[in-house]
């Protein structure tokens, strides 16, 4: 006949003392106090392994932060993985390994990851600026979460205010990189599904708004102001520069000296301080190399041609001429990267070929055809289209526009 084990009562457990040796207390199915010599008292499942049927001892903790109640519950579910064939000790060490893990692989550990990722895809700048604005709006809020537990409610908990401000622009960037660290996740084995793909759904789309930029028969306007104001003769050679050679912001500041070939008259951008990560050459036009003149007997000993106001050893500011357009009277009306526009719009009005007006705008260019130019032919055609936006320039400081028919005949006579 079985053996029949009466179960524990809370009192027995209570007033159970210790012995000289460690001994146990049975409750039936395998669960038993076992009372150590110095008083403690753990709660164990004894069982057999499932296939090699030897006996095991599964820990299910102490008392009495374990109760007898809960003890019994541990023990019914182990004893149901135990009938499944499944080692509930063996289960017990990958639940905490996975526990552990997830604690280890917070979205803050990927991100660092998907940052170091980031700055070999893309120029540094751009990495830095993309985990400036994660670090910002979103690490202090997620950083310690695993990303096993990130859903869309605690995304939106986060950007909601973000959005409610009206910066849907700063929105749709953290929700594209939010979304790449995730992806990696999943990569990396850490997630098997990214449940935020569709997160930027759940926010308005941000108006398109282009850069404010004025006509080009304003142009005189706004040499004159620059001729009148009162600015440091760096930004004022830095406005002239980024406007006669069609450059963006953060191109123009990063110029260096090393960068100019005075005997063939180019400057060559290195790849890496391009936006689209592709080497740009710029025909220097006269009244360019006047410019550099002029600085090189301010700058001539620096690495960069704007040499910064305060710390000459770095480059001058990149939202330098923007705050030299607002002080000039232009605030609203232009911005230094619309001073592009100004001479795409100039030039495409005047006659010039679009794809050379595009590839001194360094655009990419997808038709496969017109990248098939001779390089020298195309450099030669946009030298020329450049002298006739640097003539315009120049016509405009004295407040009159000619049309500077001469330079355009040359363009078309080289373009036929």
């Amino acid at each position: 006949m079985a053996r029949i084990t009466k179960p524990l009562t809370n009192t027995e457990i209570k007033q159970a003392k210790p012995k000289d040796k460690d001994y146990p207390l049975s409750d039936g199915h395998g669960l038993q106090l076992r009372v150590k010599s110095n008083g403690s008292k753990l709660w164990l499942f004894n069982y057999y392994r499932p296939y090699t049927k030897k006996r095991a001892n599964l820990s299910l903790g102490r008392y009495p932060d374990v109760t007898l109640a809960q003890a019994r519950v541990k023990t019914k579910e182990a004893r149901e993985l135990v009938a499944q064939d499944i080692d509930p000790q063996a289960h017990k060490q990958e639940v905490n390994s996975k526990q552990q893990e997830a604690i280890s692989n917070t979205f803050g550990v990927v991100a660092n990851k998907w940052l170091l990722l980031k700055r070999e895809q893309v120029k540094t700048e751009t990495a830095e600026k993309a985990w400036s604005t994660l670090n910002k709006h979103v690490l202090p809020g997620l950083a310690n979460i695993p990303v096993n537990q990130i859903k869309p409610k605690t995304i939106l908990s986060i950007l909601n205010p973000v959005a409610a401000k009206g910066s849907l622009e700063t929105v749709k960037r953290l929700c594209r990189n939010i979304n790449e660290v995730m992806r990696l996740a999943v990569a990396l084995g850490l997630i098997e599904v990214n449940y935020l793909t569709d997160i930027t759904k759940t926010f308005p789309a941000p108006k398109k708004s282009n850069m404010p930029t004025i006509k080009p028969e304003q142009l005189p306007e706004l040499m004159a102001s620059l001729r009148d104001a009162n600015l440091m003769r760096t930004t004022r050679h830095l406005v002239a520069w980024q406007l006669h050679t069609m450059t963006r912001p953060t191109e123009a500041v990063t110029a260096k000296w090393a960068d100019i070939d005075l005997d063939k008259k180019i400057w060559v951008i290195p790849a890496e301080r391009m936006k689209m990560g592709k080497a740009h050459t710029i025909p220097l036009t006269p009244q360019v190399i006047v410019i550099l003149e002029n600085l090189r007997a301010m700058n001539g000993q620096r690495e960069y041609i704007f040499a910064g106001h305060k710390n000459p050893s770095t480059h001058a500011s990149e939202s330098g001429v923007n705050m030299a357009l607002k002080r000039m009277g232009f605030k609203g009306r232009l911005v230094a990267h619309g001073m592009r526009s100004l001479a795409s719009t100039t030039l495409n009005e005047q006659g010039f070929d679009p794809d050379v007006i595009e590839a001194a705008l360094s655009h990419v260019d997808k038709n496969e055809i017109r990248r098939a130019y001779n390089h020298a032919e195309y450099i030669e055609r946009r030298r020329i289209m450049m002298g006739w936006w640097s003539d315009r320039i120049e016509e405009a400081s004295t407040g009159q526009l000619a049309t500077t028919e001469s330079n355009i005949a040359q363009f078309k006579a080289v373009n036929s």
